[in-house]
């Protein structure tokens, strides 16, 4: 029985390499709104560069990716990266236990959100703490993404499907 292998497009380690690094490097282009925002620079580059780095940025970026990789490479280097985030993300089906779990993960922040400036009025001791309330909340509504698994992706879409 003959085994089936990615074939590797014929294309230089090297600009692999640097497509690779611009691919991400692109993506990685929203990290550094904060650092814009915290910036002595005016309220109009401010905004300026901060929708660059969220919207236009990492699409011009992924163009220079293909210019310096090809098609052939950037469809390598793309099945990779889908490749990695399939084996590593939610699986499709998980157990009860798991989803009901999940459901209490992603429920919580859903609820704090709409809580918190209420609370916050009554509560002056969260003030201080509101950053970190926030942070906590988004993190745990990501991961409980990955908890609740593939299937609750298709329950999410049929909620904007009028047939479903």
């Amino acid at each position: 029985m003959e085994e089936k292998k990615q074939t590797v497009p014929q294309i230089k380690k090297s600009r692999l390499v640097i497509g690779a690094i611009v691919f991400i490097t692109g993506f990685m282009a929203p990290l550094f709104i904060p650092l814009v925002t915290k910036s002595d620079l005016s309220m109009a580059w401010k905004t300026t560069l901060s929708g660059l780095l969220l919207a236009g940025i990492p699409e011009l970026f992924m163009v220079f990716s293909v210019a310096i990789l090809g098609k052939e490479g950037y469809q390598y280097l793309k099945g990779k990266v889908l490749n990695f985030l399939k084996k590593h993300g939610p699986p499709q089906k998980v157990s009860q236990s798991r989803y009901k779990l999940g459901l209490v993960m992603f429920s919580i922040p859903l609820i704090l959100a709409l809580l918190f400036p209420y609370m916050e009025n009554h509560f002056h001791q969260l003030e201080a703490a509101a950053k970190y309330i926030h942070i906590g909340g988004d993190v745990l509504l990501f991961l409980s993404l990955f908890v609740l698994g593939g299937e609750f992706w298709d329950k999410i879409r049929a909620l904007f499907t009028y047939n479903a």
